[in-house]
């Protein structure tokens, strides 16, 4: 079995460069299709990095009665950030929340006329981040039902919109990947088949000396799986060069959290290693097939 193999395999080194010309076309083709890949890959989890982002962006506020205690304001905030769907809580004071309108007032060129008013009329709240929107309803209705809470601001639409969109755009996504990943995969077993159909001779004569179909197999599979590993390190190295520029054209694109390639330069890897060798390797199958069951 290991003299077969080491036979395959030095079959497999001699026609890669017996047919240079379609071999390094296959690998260039290869090479392409993995950057492809990856480019997307790598944009998909900028995406989903920024859509988790906007996820824990989701807050429930809760305006605080009046009337309410320090200390069981301190205690209902201890309570709050103790429930498992909550990420964090914050205390807003009224000075605080005034402060913040004027602000925005500001900000939007209205005119604060906060000034004309005696009293301050916000109200004190606790701002809960959660760690997922939809266990919205389950702090909502925590929040309800403590006697320190005058009302729990309603942001049902905003959540089911915020849900909406992110769903939409995570299935989108994964469909646009997979639908990358099968034209990769067409693209690649015809620039294999080429190569093999330029050998279809050499098939023809193997044959008729009585070579099994796992003779004339191995080889062809092992030169596949030697494409696509030199198109997979290549693509690497292409991808590993330009790192620091696509790092920064991520942080400009998505302009919410910095998305570093090398945070996620293992899975590259992987998908990279793993696509070109199941790519080379399905395709000389495939390809090979197409002569052995005539």
């Amino acid at each position: 079995m290991i003299r077969f193999l080491a036979f395959s395999i030095s079959r497999a080194w001699q026609g890669f460069w017996r047919n240079a010309a379609m071999s390094l076309a296959a690998t260039a083709t290869m090479t392409l299709m993995l950057l492809l890949l990856a480019g997307f890959f790598i944009v998909q989890n900028g995406l989903l990095a920024g859509l988790q982002f906007v996820e824990q962006k989701v807050e429930v506020v809760a305006d605080i009665r009046d009337s309410a205690a320090t200390a069981d304001i301190q205690a209902l905030q201890a309570r709050v950030a103790a429930l498992p769907e909550v990420n964090a809580v914050a205390f807003v004071s009224k000075d605080e929340a005034l402060q913040r309108f004027r602000a925005s007032r500001a900000a939007q060129g209205q005119e604060d006329l906060t000034a004309y008013l005696d009293a301050n009329p916000l109200h004190a709240s606790l701002e809960v981040r959660l760690r997922d929107p939809t266990d919205f309803a389950a702090v909502n209705d925590a929040l309800a039902a403590d006697p320190a809470i005058q009302r729990v601001r309603n942001i049902t639409d905003l959540v089911n919109r915020v849900l909406t969109v992110t769903d939409f755009l995570r299935t989108a996504g994964v469909v646009i990947l997979a639908i990358i990943a099968a034209i990769v995969l067409f693209i690649i077993i015809n620039a294999i088949r080429l190569a093999v159909v330029a050998r279809s001779e050499e098939i023809e004569v193997m044959r008729l000396v009585g070579a099994s179909d796992a003779f004339i197999r191995w080889p062809f599979v092992f030169e596949g799986a030697l494409v696509g590993l030199l198109g997979a390190a290549i693509a690497l190295g292409a991808i590993a060069a330009a790192a620091d520029p696509l790092s920064t054209f991520m942080y400009d694109f998505f302009r919410i959290l910095p998305i570093r390639v090398g945070a996620i330069a293992r899975d590259v890897a992987v998908l990279v290693i793993g696509s070109g060798v199941g790519l080379g390797v399905l395709g000389a199958f495939v390809s090979v097939r197409t002569y052995l069951i005539r």
